[in-house]
């Protein structure tokens, strides 16, 4: 009985930490229908705290899970703009202001056809572990909208991004919540967004990262989640007395993470063999090198053109269509030592998985959120490889988007020199972070559980510290 005389059920005693989960999951399933990735991230992250809960019952009192996988705020609203033609389009407009635990809400717009409610629940909910993991004082959050900016002209995406903005800047703050850009959010919408932003709260603040280099921008910023993803490869093959060097690299994707990812193993002597993008892949056998790398950037970023060209240009390559048909993607079925899936999510299902531990592959580190499937991450583990989960491998983006932040509150920039540095810093504490937690929790060399845990562990003494809110 409670001070009040109310009986109280304690969750801790009747039910196993595992059953727990599970009928937390289920609840989750019910209360948030037709959101399939929001159960799928829910059900990664908590079936790796099986060993937390056990050893916390605290934790399972105080409803942590519950309160975790419930946003404490969701802001959906119209966005109605006119496009060249003069005639009127809406769009729907979303932010998902997650968790606030250890700081303000942090996170990026994503605008893009497939945007839903489900979709960027889900992308909270990962940048909140993610966020934790940087060891940055940062919260969790995501938004965005259904528009597509592909085709449109710079007025039509100025119009949308300032009727979008003129919703969303009553909801942010340089001490509240902090978007960023994310996939149809580049330095062209981030602009337009800060500008609209800067008129309407008349003040010039660090509200948004990603911005132009001349107005509070950060160097390393477009290249930091491919390049923090290359060097948690690299910590993860250091721990095992192994290196980069030498290895044939498959790379998806063909935007700033897979164009950084490829810079940095080149870099770190690599050799990777393909890009991609919606339509297809190509497989060049013979490295794509820098040159061949820079002819990429400026088909995607400039010409905004489709990977197909890339054998015109170059004849040592091959393209293979994609075939939704075949019910898996070629380019994992290419020969290699490492994989990093830096596309979307859930472009590698179970079959993706067993074709890559077929030919070769030991390491996969995602640079894309939640790119494996659930029953591809399970093959992984079984095959024993180096798995670097998203929210660990691909937290060098945000983390570099705080080093931006705390750059705009001193009023003062650092070198690119001091940027990668910090941002290499950060991988390798992640890295340890993960490889330690592992092991401290009974499961060594589990990246995924390692990943996890230590990033919900900070979240949940935070929780607890600051009472029922």
């Amino acid at each position: 009985m409670s001070a009040l005389g109310v009986a109280v059920k304690s969750p801790t005693k009747s039910t196993s930490a595992k059953d727990y989960i599970h009928d937390v999951i289920q609840e989750i399933r019910t209360k948030n229908p037709a959101e399939p990735e929001f159960h799928q991230a829910t059900q990664e992250v908590f079936d790796s705290l099986v060993p937390v809960l056990d050893r916390h019952p605290e934790y399972r009192s105080a409803k942590l899970l519950e309160r975790v996988a419930e946003p404490e705020r969701v802001i959906m609203f119209r966005v109605p703009w006119m496009d060249d033609r003069g005639e009127i389009q809406v769009n729907r407009g979303f932010r998902i202001e997650m968790n606030s635990a250890i700081g303000p809400y942090k996170g990026g717009l994503r605008f893009h056809p497939s945007v839903t409610l489900g979709t960027l629940k889900f992308l909270a909910f990962e940048q909140v572990f993610k966020n934790s993991l940087t060891t940055l004082p940062m919260g969790g959050g995501k938004g965005g909208s259904d528009f597509d900016p592909k085709g449109k002209s710079d007025n039509e995406v100025m119009k949308f991004c300032q009727s979008f903005m003129t919703e969303l800047w009553r909801h942010i703050g340089p001490n509240t919540d902090i978007p960023a850009g994310d996939i149809g959010v580049g330095g062209r919408e981030i602009g337009f967004l800060f500008g609209q932003y800067k008129r309407l709260a008349n003040e010039f603040t660090g509200v948004l990262t990603g911005k132009g280099l001349n107005w509070g921008g950060s160097l390393i910023r477009p290249e930091a989640t491919g390049y923090g993803c290359v060097y948690f490869a690299d910590e993860m093959l250091k721990a095992h007395k192994k290196s980069l060097a030498g290895k044939t690299c498959i790379v998806s994707g063909s935007g700033n993470v897979s164009q950084y990812t490829v810079e940095k193993l080149l870099d770190l002597g690599a050799k990777p063999v393909t890009v991609s993008d919606s339509d297809g892949m190509i497989y060049d056998a013979e490295g794509i090198t820098r040159e061949k790398l820079a002819w990429v950037m400026e088909l995607k970023n400039v010409r905004r053109g489709r990977i197909a060209e890339y054998t015109n240009q170059f004849k040592s390559a091959k393209y293979v269509a994609l075939d939704h048909k075949l019910g898996y993607n070629p380019l994992w079925d290419i020969k290699a030592d490492c994989a990093f899936p830096s596309a979307t999510q859930n472009e590698i299902g179970a079959k993706d998985a067993s074709n890559m531990i077929k030919n070769g592959v030991a390491l996969v580190a995602e640079g894309a959120n939640m790119p494996s499937t659930l029953e591809a991450i399970q093959i992984y583990l079984d095959a024993g490889i180096l798995y670097g989960p998203a929210k660990a491998a691909n937290a060098g983006g945000v983390a570099t988007s705080g080093l931006e932040m705390s750059q705009n509150s001193m009023r003062l920039s650092w070198t690119r020199q001091e940027v990668d540095e910090r941002l290499h810093q950060i991988m390798i504490a992640i890295h340890k972070n993960c490889f330690e937690t592992a092991e401290r929790y009974g499961t060594p060399g589990n990246y995924l559980n390692g990943a996890n845990i230590g990033g919900f562990v900070k979240i949940a003494n935070a929780m607890l510290d600051q009472g029922l809110v």
